[in-house]
């Protein structure tokens, strides 16, 4: 299980460097409403990441243990995305909906990708 805290890392690098540029993009462009909603998208799928890579510990660490559980938090991670769209539509002057659910879809992106580029390398490595 040690290996899904190294990938959650990992993620959390390549999503706080996004977060960074969002920053940038917010502080230097006039485009502050849609940077925003990608700032706001992104930290509830750091969130929503973290969960998930929490709840799948805990998963395994039960099957060993021989004991199961009753879920992994699907219900809770859809209420965080609902959430984020719920202060985007209560705030659309600060938020764009549309960035905020970019943002909301750019953390499964970067853990499809990292993913996809690590177990390439570790192919070729073999």
């Amino acid at each position: 299980m040690l290996e899904i805290h190294f990938v959650f890392k990992r993620y959390l690098k390549h999503t706080l460097t996004l977060l960074s540029i969002y920053c940038i993009i917010w502080g230097f462009t006039p485009y502050k409403a849609e940077s925003l909603g990608l700032i706001l998208g992104s930290v509830v799928g750091i969130y929503n990441i973290w969960l998930l890579s929490r709840k799948t510990n805990q998963l395994g660490e039960a099957i060993l243990q021989g004991r199961g559980m009753k879920s992994i938090g699907t219900i809770s991670r859809m209420a965080a995305a609902v959430l984020a769209v719920a202060i985007a539509m209560e705030f659309p002057e600060l938020f764009n909906i549309y960035f905020v659910i970019l943002g909301l879809m750019a953390g499964y992106l970067v853990v499809m990708i990292d993913l996809l580029i690590h177990n390439t390398w570790r192919g070729e490595k073999r």
